[in-house]
């Protein structure tokens, strides 16, 4: 009876996340070519490893899951549901850089676990998950162990038989993996390939099993179309969109696990997108592009309250922080907290409604069909130099008013509202620009970086206007409570300070951009 490993990959770490089945934990592995006669060298001689540990054998079985159209497969998913060994469950892989992936597991069942589903609604959408290949593998299991016994890694060799289902083609192959322990210096892997080349071990030329399984059994994903004729703007801009797309298909699982950042990021690629149908919209039929527009600024504002809090949350915390304690008066950390618990989980509850929505599935499909279809006018013919430095050439007419109108009113409620919407021109400008830096080259990266600094004024702007009115509230309350208000006057005072500041460097800052923007800077 071949051994059952305990103690080896579930000595890693693992996050379960609350009020669901499924655990996380981060997988940093390498696999290299082999052949079942290929002997394993004396791993002894990499430093830092005092010995190797003969875990047995084991039988792995496991059915890989994707859309008919191998959508997982293409993105670098992996979804399977394996029984034997000591990790027998439903696991799904997220690629998080290569030889590193996030693999998130969920207790063995008969179907998708709907704790997994939910992180691939953006790519099912209104497909289900089918059988697409059965992995069956006999793994040798072997420890790399420090001095002290503390494990370092784990070296299986795998003989792998593959076959496509539901009843196709078979291939076999042998291959070594080695995966790094949980809290082990990554270096190891390094050693460990160097002495594994040594003895003539080399790369697997694939990523994962299933991706090599893939392509020995069958058509493997098929690689996205070509966005147009190559030079042209309709290209261009399809290339953009296509990039903000996928964008968009990661974070929403993102969003769903908590990652830091990503509902920042979802909203970005929301923006991007958004901005490129409108800034480009003589490419297209309006009649399709208007309505994914306006479902991109709905998404957005969906998510813009947790986004807002997350900014509001950390800039109050810092500039608490960097308080002399003596300045601290009352409870001020406290009500803090208390303040950011009750308005991000709400705000998290609006964001994951708008993602389990219909409008959002909606949305995604009609991205999905904007790309494999796109509704192209006769302008997107046009040589995509000459087109995309017209189109910015247009926001940079757009933020130039915005901004002049802004700075000619008295400092005071409507020229922050000004400056709000000079902000929002200033986003669009800089995504038009970086859209169109195939195309145009440096002139339009340069222009790009300098609208960012003035896209960044503007924001740091707007997060003292918010801050200001979240300061006004929270004294409200410390007085209503009894406290003393005083560190919250103190606040309040140093983000007009940073407003002031913002205005100040504005002028400047500008007038570097608009030299990028002219006619001339953008010519290629």
């Amino acid at each position: 009876m071949a051994e059952t490993r305990r103690g080896t990959r579930g000595a890693t770490k693992r996050r379960t996340k609350r009020g669901t089945g499924r655990e996380t934990k981060r997988e940093i592995e390498r696999k290299y070519e082999a052949t079942p006669d290929t002997p394993v060298p004396d791993l002894t001689r990499v430093p830092g490893v005092a010995g190797v540990l003969d875990r047995g054998v084991m039988e792995l079985d496991a059915v890989h899951y994707d859309t008919p159209g191998l959508r997982l497969a293409a993105d670098g998913l992996t979804l399977r549901r394996r029984t034997g060994g000591d990790e027998a469950g439903w696991h799904l892989k997220f690629p998080v850089a290569p030889g590193v992936r996030d693999e998130i597991r969920a207790p063995l069942a008969d179907a998708l676990p709907g704790e997994l589903a939910e992180l691939l609604r953006s790519r099912l959408r209104r497909d289900r998950a089918v059988p697409v290949v059965r992995l069956r593998s006999a793994r040798a299991v072997r420890h790399l162990v420090a001095a002290d016994g503390t494990l370092l890694a784990e070296l299986s060799v795998d003989t792998v038989r593959a076959r496509r289902l539901p009843d196709g083609p078979r291939t076999a192959w042998t291959e070594i993996e080695v995966e790094l322990a949980d809290g082990a210096d990554p270096a190891l892997l390094d050693a460990v390939a160097a002495r594994l080349r040594e003895a003539g071990i080399h790369p697997s030329t694939a990523p994962s099993k299933l991706a090599r399984a893939l392509a020995e059994t069958g058509t493997p994903p098929a690689p996205a179309p070509a966005p147009g004729p190559p030079g042209t703007a309709g290209a261009a801009v399809l290339s953009y969109l296509r990039a903000g797309t996928d964008a968009l298909v990661t974070y929403d699982p993102a969003v769903r696990r908590d990652l830091p950042d990503a509902v920042h990021q979802l909203r970005v690629a929301c923006r991007r997108l958004r901005s490129a149908l409108r800034t480009h919209r003589r490419l297209f039929d309006r009649n399709v592009t208007d309505p994914l527009a306006a479902e991109l600024r709905w998404l957005a504002g969906e998510l813009a309250a947790a986004r807002d809090e997350e900014v509001l949350d950390a800039r109050l915390r810092a500039h608490t922080a960097a308080l002399p304690r003596t300045l601290v008066h009352g409870p001020v950390r406290a009500r803090l907290r208390r303040r950011s618990r009750t308005r991000s989980a709400e705000a998290r509850r609006r964001a994951l409604a708008a993602l389990d929505s219909p409008r959002h599935l909606a949305l995604l499909d009609g991205l999905a069909a904007l790309l494999a279809d796109p509704p192209l006018r006769g302008a997107a013919r046009r040589d995509a130099g000459k087109a995309l430095a017209r189109a910015v050439r247009a926001d940079h007419a757009r933020l130039a008013a915005r901004i002049d109108h802004a700075l000619a009113l008295a400092p005071g409620h409507e020229r922050d509202l000004a400056l709000h919407e000079a902000r929002k021109a200033a986003k669009r400008l800089r995504y038009a620009a970086e859209a169109a830096r195939p195309a145009l080259g440096k002139p339009a990266g340069r222009l790009a970086e300098r609208v960012k600094a003035v896209q960044s004024l503007l924001g740091e702007h707007q997060d003292a206007v918010v801050a200001r009115a979240a300061l006004r509230g929270l004294a409200a309350d410390a007085r209503a409570a009894g406290e003393p208000s005083f560190t919250w006057g103190l606040l309040y005072g140093r983000e007009e300070a940073a407003a002031a500041t913002a205005e100040r460097e504005l002028p400047g800052a500008w007038a570097r951009a608009a030299a990028a923007g002219t006619g001339a800077a953008l010519e290629r």
